[in-house]
């Protein structure tokens, strides 16, 4: 089962945070924002089918991040898990760590905004957009 929507680049995407990976409905960041990937995101967690919703509760559910972008794809692994709300209204968040809040999309990644390819990087700061798909 698949879900995609998009997201915008930003100049001040930096991508340099070891442990999270971030996607936000909000137009602008600063340059502090180090794990945040894409900006004015189509969607929240809310608009994600309850379909998609469930199987992301299923503890240990595998779940893949599909990015693309114009020069580049990169490929996010993580899982599921019974606590997670999947209810912010504004963030989505893939996590190397275990740890839990509404903003979380997927604990235990094998990757980190630091550990994107560089190119799809470049093209974020240009403000390229970026097309996320949820792989369940």
């Amino acid at each position: 089962m698949e879900y995609t929507f998009t997201v915008l680049g930003h100049p001040n995407i930096t991508s340099k945070h070891k442990t999270t990976l971030e996607f936000t409905k909000d137009p602008d960041i600063s340059l502090r924002a180090d794990c945040i990937v894409g900006v004015k995101s189509q969607v929240s967690m809310n608009n994600i089918p309850q379909e998609i919703i469930g199987l992301i509760k299923e503890d240990n559910r595998p779940i893949t991040l599909r990015l693309e972008t114009e020069n580049a794809t990169d490929t996010i692994r993580g899982y599921g898990h019974h606590e997670l709300t999947l209810d912010h209204p504004t963030d989505m968040v893939s996590r190397k760590s275990d740890f839990i809040c509404s903003r979380t999309l997927m604990i235990n990644a094998d990757k980190a905004s630091i550990d994107l390819k560089t190119e799809l990087i470049n093209d974020l700061k240009d403000c390229k957009p970026l097309k996320v798909t949820i792989i369940i």
